[in-house]
């Protein structure tokens, strides 16, 4: 049976997870670093960022970590620096990336609005730079329920975003299906009594996910197909 809403993840599951951060994370980390070439490699190391390619290793904390979180492991690295302060910093820099589609959006979310479907998403992001990527994006009023993990909901891997994104959009939870790129998100679904999709549009590959989900995608873009009761192969 088709669900009744989908609630999608972020980065990783709309944005492209590399494409997106990685070139942004050098500069963010380059910053924190002041011009000390030692303390930005240490910070990259605590990170799992590899300055050299621009990329993160499949087991890097910013993969599903909340902002605080990433703060708290770079904070060891920056004696005397506030963590609010860290934080606040962090997630202005956040507010203004330049975000990279997973796929087309504007024609995928035209297609799930036509349906009739809820739509939502929850993200270990904090809220304020959520909201402006999806503005961005064109997809501001795109969901009928936006949190972070700053919104009072707690982050995923906990339900709490989850049910409560359900409670707003009026429907059981069993009736919603969570679409990730993560087992933070799969587990989230999981925890929360949802469908769990997964995405290879982020770090975490097919033998990571699978496990953990009921349909693994190769991105958002199978969303319509799978809608439709169709075939869709998972190669």
């Amino acid at each position: 049976m088709s669900p009744a809403a989908l609630i999608f993840d972020k980065d990783g599951t709309l944005f492209d997870f590399q494409a997106t951060w990685g070139g942004w994370s050098r500069g963010m980390i380059e910053a924190e670093a002041g011009g000390d070439a030692a303390l930005a490699h240490a910070l990259a190391a605590a990170l799992g960022y590899d300055m050299q390619a621009g990329r993160f290793s499949p087991d890097s904390i910013v993969i599903a970590a909340t902002p605080p979180e990433i703060a708290d492991r770079m904070l060891p690295l920056l004696p005397g620096q506030d963590r609010a302060a860290l934080i606040a910093r962090m997630n202005a820099r956040a507010a203004r990336a330049p975000q990279v589609p997973a796929v087309p959006l504007g024609p995928l979310f035209e297609d799930l609005a036509a349906r009739g479907l809820a739509l939502g998403l929850v993200t270990n992001d904090a809220e304020a730079p959520a909201r402006a990527h999806l503005g961005a994006a064109g997809l501001g009023a795109a969901f009928g329920f936006v949190a972070g993990a700053d919104s009072g909901f707690g982050g995923k891997p906990a339900p709490g975003q989850l049910l409560a994104c359900a409670a707003a959009l009026g429907l059981a939870p069993a009736d919603c299906a969570m679409i990730g790129d993560s087992l933070h998100d799969l587990h989230a679904a999981r925890a929360a009594g949802m469908t769990a999709i997964a995405v290879l549009s982020g770090i975490a590959g097919r033998e990571t996910l699978a496990p953990h989900a009921d349909l693994v995608l190769d991105d958002i873009g199978s969303l319509p197909g799978w809608l439709d009761g169709k075939d869709i192969t998972e190669a």
